[in-house]
């Protein structure tokens, strides 16, 4: 799997587990999730519903939360994450 096909996978299971559309212009791959820089404004438990479609999807487990909030920081610290273990 190609570093843009997998942004472009993330970024569909990410808006899909959260139920949210994508921000006007698109979602940039170091687009912060949290924070008041976020235009997703997501929230704890849109971080366990992206960590659980990850593991659905992925098989990838992210039991550690220091793991998961660095992990989830934006399209590309996911990407980067999940491509390291796949």
């Amino acid at each position: 799997m190609t570093p843009d096909t997998l942004l472009a996978e993330l970024k569909t299971l990410l808006l899909d587990a959260v139920d949210k559309a994508e921000p006007p212009g698109g979602l940039g791959p170091d687009e912060p999730f949290f924070g008041p820089e976020s235009r997703l404004q997501l929230d704890s438990l849109d971080a366990l519903q992206v960590s659980m479609a990850i593991q659905k999807r992925y098989g990838i487990r992210m039991p550690d939360s220091k793991e998961t909030r660095r992990a989830l920081t934006s399209l590309a610290t996911l990407a980067a994450h999940i491509g390291d273990r796949l």
